[in-house]
């Protein structure tokens, strides 16, 4: 039987590597795949535009990950390769939506002294909220359903397609169209 330096050296055998983890928390095993798959995970996060220090974080937590779920790994559903890269993409998307939750929270705590400081500031986000319900109301009925639940429950795409008993693929493709429609609606507010 070959040693983990040569499964992962001359075979780059990666699925064994994981399946090792999973069967017996193999630490050489992970050595290795954590040495070929992390520089490369880094490297793909941030060619997608994620900073260098986030990218890290992430390509770390996506180790972490392959440590904590090798048993869940199929190879005869997708190689390492994918299975890995996968798992950094999730968590790159997961990343982004915590910080644009933290980005609008920290606006709805805005201070009351800047709000007062705008006197048309009631008036300019009254207009803004008529001119949104407006356009969810020239969205199709699945469409706006997804939308309130998204944006206005701040609920996630997967517990959107269990509560709505429909494939996560269609919550996403209606989301998609709905701000497609919404973005032609409201070109100047977006």
């Amino acid at each position: 039987m070959a040693t983990v330096e040569e499964a992962a050296g001359s075979v780059r055998d990666y699925d064994r590597l994981i399946e090792a983890i999973a069967a017996r928390q193999d630490r050489e095993a992970f050595a290795a795949l954590f040495g070929h798959y992390a520089p490369r995970v880094k490297a793909f996060l941030m060619r997608s535009g994620t900073p260098a220090d986030l990218a890290e974080e992430l390509a770390q937590e996506t180790m972490v990950t392959v440590w904590r779920k090798a048993a869940l790994f199929d190879a005869a559903r997708a190689g390492a390769s994918a299975w890995i890269f996968a798992i950094s993409r999730n968590l790159r998307i997961d990343a982004a939506r915590r910080q644009r939750r933290e980005a609008l929270h920290a606006l709805a705590e805005e201070p009351e002294a800047e709000l007062a400081a705008a006197p048309d500031h009631d008036m300019v986000a009254a207009e803004r909220q008529q001119r949104v319900r407006a356009a969810l109301d020239h969205l199709p009925g699945e469409q706006r359903r997804i939308v309130e639940l998204s944006f206005f429950e701040g609920r996630a795409h997967g517990d959107i397609a269990g509560l709505l008993d429909i494939p996560l693929g269609t919550v996403k493709s209606r989301l998609r169209l709905a701000m497609n429609r919404m973005r032609a609606l409201l070109g100047d507010l977006i």
